[in-house]
């Protein structure tokens, strides 16, 4: 009988201040960030305090390990592995063949494709698994962007979000639905991630009925190049010079609390939409809610379905 054995991937963190700069070196594919560079992530985190997103992801782990175990896999074996940060991907892919894992099912924890993104995740899981014992096979999770109980819970709490706005101006509010910019070459290789984005904020919008919505994109890189817009702080800026009266960020690319949406969000948008004079909200992050954890067990359980059915 094939041993399967679980791969949740996920981008990672530094786990103190004293790991900031290896963290973003690593970000930087080995490349040391300039002093200014370091220095204003290490104020961006000072901003938000301990970042919460290691706690957030080991919680996930095990809630998902949880739900795929009441399915009917409890001895399913279970490793985290981190794009940048210990442990990484290769390390739990050691682990997990170390065990006597044949067939390796992957799940990254973000919901949208992008070659850059999950792409990534999945070559660096196929090419450790490749030189590791026995040679397990890998078999990725290749997007969950429409999973049903992703979408309810978004829907659930842009709901709760727009119900934060004052009653007088709650009918103008515009709600902007977010993800992590990447960099913009990517749309001459006709990568999903923004179409895929777009199919998520369609289906929330039908769900909510919502007239005033549009999407953009956020925490972009301090590179050279040029990435994915409009940036969020960009459109609050248009929406307030347009006379819109509040604006509600649903951070749909994102799955947990950390620096993306704890400082460039609550801080930096928020003070954005202050300075503009329009009201400000930003839905709940998904983190351990059920909803969104059973939805993930569903597709982990379908991609376990789909590796056993022979070819």
């Amino acid at each position: 009988m094939t041993r399967t054995a679980l791969l949740v991937m996920a981008y990672g963190t530094p786990s103190g201040p004293d790991q900031v700069e290896a963290y973003y070196t690593h970000i930087r594919r080995g490349r040391p960030p300039t002093p200014e560079l370091l220095e204003d992530l290490r104020r961006r985190y000072e901003a938000i305090g301990q970042s919460p997103l290691l706690q957030i992801t080991l919680d996930q782990v095990q809630a998902l390990h949880q739900a795929v175990a009441a399915a009917g896999h409890e001895d399913i074996p279970v490793a985290l592995g981190m794009k940048h940060a210990s442990p990484f991907i290769e390390d739990a892919v050691a682990e997990l063949a170390g065990a006597g894992a044949q067939e390796i099912i992957g799940v990254v924890l973000a919901p949208h494709y992008s070659r850059m993104s999950v792409g990534e995740y999945t070559s660096r899981a196929e090419a450790a698994a490749a030189s590791a014992p026995g040679a397990p096979h890998v078999s990725v999770v290749r997007t969950w962007h429409l999973a049903p109980g992703y979408l309810e819970f978004l829907a659930s709490a842009l709901r709760d979000a727009l119900g934060e706005i004052d009653e007088d101006v709650r009918p103008g509010a515009h709600v902007l639905f977010t993800a992590h910019s990447l960099p913009k070459r990517i749309l001459g290789d006709g990568d999903p991630y923004p179409t895929e984005l777009r199919e998520t904020a369609e289906a929330v919008a039908a769900k909510l009925g919502l007239e005033r919505w549009s999407v953009a994109w956020q925490s972009a890189g301090r590179t050279a190049e040029p990435w994915i817009g409009p940036d969020v702080l960009e459109v609050i800026d248009e929406l307030a010079e347009a006379g819109t009266p509040a604006v509600v960020v649903c951070s749909a690319g994102f799955v947990t609390d950390h620096l993306e949406v704890l400082y460039d969000l609550d801080i930096e948008a928020r003070a954005r939409a202050a300075e503009r004079g329009i009201a400000f909200a930003r839905t709940a992050s998904p983190n351990g809610d059920p909803l969104v954890m059973g939805a993930l067990a569903d597709v982990v359980l379908e991609q376990m379905a789909a590796s056993e059915t022979p070819a």
